[in-house]
């Protein structure tokens, strides 16, 4: 099942200012990966999805990305966003989290390039405390845990792809 929308390429000159940043995980690029071939990225439990991709061998759009539903009966505990409708800043309290790059079997000279920036919530704070003095959650409730709280109380991930390097021909 698909949950979010397909992350389009994005410029790198957009997070300019982020590209000085060294991300909290280290990473060697990935085996390079034929046209077709859909390959996963990066799994976020907490958002219950992972990120996938494949070379689409189209000038035009050359590399697709999306993020899919790991499991239906999970429930997601932080937001997944687009990175260029978040705007991922350090002045705003997001942490660059993560680059992978995973390199074209056909094109060697060209990169799909996934950047991924973390940010905690604002507002972590225990659960209240109920008639026994318990701090106490439940699983399987009917609640929603993204409908309930407001962007900013819940942790937040945005994800940023493109390809960089030249096209071959």
């Amino acid at each position: 099942m698909r949950r979010l929308i397909v992350f389009t390429a994005l410029s790198v000159a957009s997070f300019a200012l982020m590209a000085g940043e060294t991300p909290e995980l280290h990473r060697d690029p990935g085996k390079p990966q034929a046209v077709g071939a859909r390959h996963t990225l990066r799994t976020i439990p907490e958002a219950c999805a992972r990120i996938e991709g494949q070379f689409t061998g189209k000038p035009a759009s050359p590399y697709l990305s999306e993020v899919v539903n790991t499991n239906p009966a999970c429930h997601p505990r932080v937001r997944l966003r687009d990175a260029g409708e978040a705007k991922p800043n350090k002045a705003d309290g997001w942490i660059f989290n993560d680059m992978i790059q995973v390199p074209s079997a056909e094109c060697p000279s060209q990169v799909a390039v996934v950047r991924i920036w973390r940010k905690p919530s604002a507002t972590a704070v225990p659960p209240k405390l109920d008639a026994q003095g318990r701090a106490r959650v439940y699983i399987g409730g009917k609640e929603d845990t993204l409908k309930n709280h407001s962007v900013d109380q819940l942790p937040q991930y945005a994800i940023a792809t493109n390809v960089e390097g030249k096209a071959c021909k």
